[in-house]
């Protein structure tokens, strides 16, 4: 085949949609909304830059080198990009992303049926793990799985969640707390980064490359225009759904105000839109979401580490599957403690290689500016990390103060030092 169907490009626009939508991707908007108040469109705004426009910047990057992480890192160095490599596989895989997903399926869709106790989450873990790695077993049926059967349904699902919150009056709108009161996109911006949703596309990117791939496209030029199609498409997708969970939130004040989480807001929206089949609706959505997800983060993890260890997929793939079983069965609370400090430090690096790989042309070395701007942000982001830790209290007042710290963004002012710095250096250096 020389070029992709028309169907086959929709699918897998549909596919690397339904891949970034999890659980955490439909319960936080409507929290954020709520919050927010009448600030929401500004928040919506921050937050659109953030949980849309990087994940997409990073599909767009990774579609220029073949999905590979390593090899858009690899300006900072061999040792250094295995390790960062590494790190974001493992944490947005059996670490943390792939064990949540059926935590957080099991908690919002079934906990209300079967209980709370560890022997009903034991049962429900085995059952969805084995359909995850059945499926995860033949990557090169996943256009097909997913992009032609899984993808539609969840989007039809998510679709008629949209179309009801269009059809529902928003009545009455509450004012704005908390920090959405005096920076209502900055706090949008800082929570859409948060979702983690740019590292989910670093290691989601060897997974489009292989959907593309395996319907027998080789040119390089080809497998980049449809990654980046595919990147766009995803975007235009998480758009709308954000847009519209946001209206959600906004809804919600009439009927549950001031509530814990999101996860309370959508099982009483759709209690309240859908009636008695709200909650089995809710458990038919989330699930699928997660069990996407779940899919193709153990594909992508088996893909990396067959690559660089040897080990067989299929083996790879059930390891996988077995240790991120074992982590979901720790329950929630304990899965977040855990790894958010971990997710916190490598999401600063991520987004400078990120950033930095469409400049790259314009650098004579690009290792001058990569290596130390690379570098700078990630001690700034371990910082971050302990931050959010139990070691928190362990650290100097000075590193409580740094500027933007609230936000989770003290790393931005001293990267663009060293990035206007190196750049100078780069070029003013003898070729």
């Amino acid at each position: 085949m020389t070029k992709l169907s028309t169907r086959d490009i929709f699918a897998l626009g549909f596919m690397t949609f339904a891949l970034f939508i999890g659980a955490g991707n439909i319960i936080f908007p409507p929290i954020v909304a709520q919050e927010a108040g009448n600030h929401v469109w500004y928040a919506a705004l921050g937050f659109l830059v953030t949980a849309v426009g990087l994940p997409v910047l990073a599909i767009v990057a990774l579609s220029r080198v073949e999905g590979s992480i390593e090899q858009l890192s690899s300006p900072i160095g061999k040792i250094a990009s295995l390790i960062l490599t590494v790190i974001c596989y493992l944490s947005v895989g059996p670490l943390f992303a792939i064990p949540r997903t059926a935590t957080v399926s099991y908690e919002i869709g079934f906990s209300a049926y079967l209980g709370n106790g560890t022997a009903p989450l034991f049962i429900y873990s085995v059952i969805y793990f084995i359909l995850v790695a059945v499926i995860s077993l033949y990557p090169n049926k996943l256009l097909d799985s997913i992009g032609h059967i899984l993808a539609p349904i969840k989007i039809v699902a998510l679709a008629i969640l949209c179309i009801t919150t269009i059809a529902l009056p928003i009545v009455g709108t509450a004012p704005a707390i908390k920090n959405y009161v005096a920076s209502p996109v900055s706090e949008g911006l800082v929570n859409g980064y948060l979702t983690m949703d740019t590292l989910a596309a670093l290691v989601f990117g060897i997974v489009i490359v292989q959907a593309i791939t395996s319907r027998g496209i080789t040119d390089r030029k080809l497998i980049t225009r449809y990654a980046i199609i595919a990147g766009l498409m995803a975007g235009i997708g998480l758009t709308i759904l954000y847009l519209c969970l946001f209206r959600l939130g906004l809804q919600s004040h009439a009927f549950i105000p001031n509530a814990a989480n999101g996860a309370v807001i959508l099982h009483a929206y759709v209690e309240h839109a859908f009636g008695g089949l709200g909650s089995l609706f809710l458990g038919t959505l989330i699930f699928i979401a997660c069990m996407v997800t779940a899919i193709g983060l153990t594909c992508a993890c088996a893909e990396y580490f067959n690559k660089i260890t040897r080990i067989p997929y299929k083996l790879l793939v059930l390891i996988l599957v077995g240790f991120s079983f074992v982590i979901s069965n720790l329950g929630l609370n304990k899965l977040i403690e855990f790894s958010i400090p971990l997710l916190t430090a490598a999401y600063p690096p991520a987004i400078v290689i990120i950033l930095l790989s469409f400049l790259i042309k314009f650098f004579n070395r690009p290792k001058v500016v990569f290596m130390p701007v690379t570098a700078v942000a990630t001690v700034f982001g371990i910082i971050e990390g302990l931050r959010e830790s139990s070691l928190k209290s362990q650290l100097p007042e000075f590193f409580q103060s740094l500027p933007l710290a609230q936000q989770n963004l003290d790393w931005l002012i001293p990267a663009l030092i060293v990035l206007v710095i190196c750049t100078i250096l780069d070029k003013t250096m003898k070729k």
